[in-house]
């Protein structure tokens, strides 16, 4: 099979070649799946397990990206909740080769069944931006109705469905990015709209959540904007300081198939929008890495048409 593989950490974008790899076989509790469109996040070459294994061993070639949506093709041994034939999306182990491959080997119950209404394209873009929302407005935020929340990157992958999450929870939205996102923002259903290179951050006031996607100087600037007993949740980096009178939480994303289950409905229904951005094919998936220019919306590989 072709798929897209890495072997020189030290290479970084320059090693990142299409490839003929063997088929992968289904190990106990796996799926084999087909995969028709997948996802990546550009840093993902910096991770630990792009390159290592669960024991710390080496394991290049490795493919890189997490995000997929396909087809079962085969189920491995004491396999159940799946079946071949089956439409599904879902969320890779780090540890484990990814996407970007015309097959791959997933634990099933990183999986959920995609509904035949949702295109492969739109549901690749959603697993790790989906449950990153959820997870760290709901599940690390405690964000409720009538609360305020901080969005940091509001127009982005993560950002743009976090907003639609806060909003239709009830919560006040305050979302920030550059001005030309602005509109973008605000029909999301953000109320107030904040640009981080001309207006002050200060502005935001007290708030109950913090959700920040950026880190750096952003970060350590919105520890003092939460509220006694509220929180900041960064996927960036660990929070040098904690909010006095708060917390203030970093964590990695966790595949969860309920949850995935949830926002497919979500978008079925309308109620939460993806912004899909460029489309690429396989072959040119390390350009896809490699560009400089941002582009609204999340990139996708579409590894084989639908």
């Amino acid at each position: 099979m072709h798929a897209i593989t890495v072997q020189d950490r030290d290479a970084g974008l320059a090693g990142m070649t299409l490839t003929d790899m063997p088929y992968p076989e289904a190990g106990e509790n796996d799926v084999v799946v087909r995969v028709h469109a997948a996802g990546f996040t550009p840093g993902e070459l910096d991770w630990p397990g792009t390159w290592t294994d669960h024991a710390g061993r080496d394991r290049t070639p490795s493919v890189p990206g997490h995000e997929l949506s396909g087809v079962v093709v085969e189920l491995g041994y004491g396999t159940t909740g799946l079946s071949v034939g089956q439409r599904v999306f879902g969320l890779t182990d780090w540890r484990r080769n990814g996407t970007l491959a015309q097959y791959t080997a997933v634990e099933a119950r990183n999986l959920a069944p995609l509904p035949a209404d949702i295109d492969h394209t739109t549901a690749a873009a959603l697993p790790i931006s989906g449950l990153t929302a959820w997870q760290a407005l709901f599940d690390h935020g405690r964000l409720t109705t009538g609360q305020t929340v901080l969005i940091h990157g509001a127009a982005g992958g993560v950002g743009s469905i976090a907003v639609q999450l806060a909003r239709e929870a009830g919560a006040r939205v305050i979302g920030t990015g550059r001005a030309r996102d602005r509109d973008r923002v605000l029909a999301l259903g953000a109320d107030t709209f904040l640009d981080l290179q001309t207006d002050p951050l200060e502005d935001a006031d007290q708030v109950d959540v913090v959700l920040d996607v950026i880190g750096g100087d952003i970060l350590d600037r919105s520890i003092a904007l939460v509220r006694p007993g509220g929180t900041l949740v960064t996927i960036a980096a660990p929070p040098k300081t904690q909010p006095k009178d708060g917390r203030a939480v970093f964590f990695i994303v966790e595949s969860d198939r309920a949850r995935l289950t949830d926002l497919a409905t979500r978008v079925r229904d309308g109620r939460l929008k993806l912004n899909i951005g460029a489309v690429h094919t396989l072959a040119d998936a390390p350009s896809a890495y490699a560009s400089t220019t941002r582009t609204p919306g999340r990139t996708i590989v579409r590894v084989t048409e639908d």
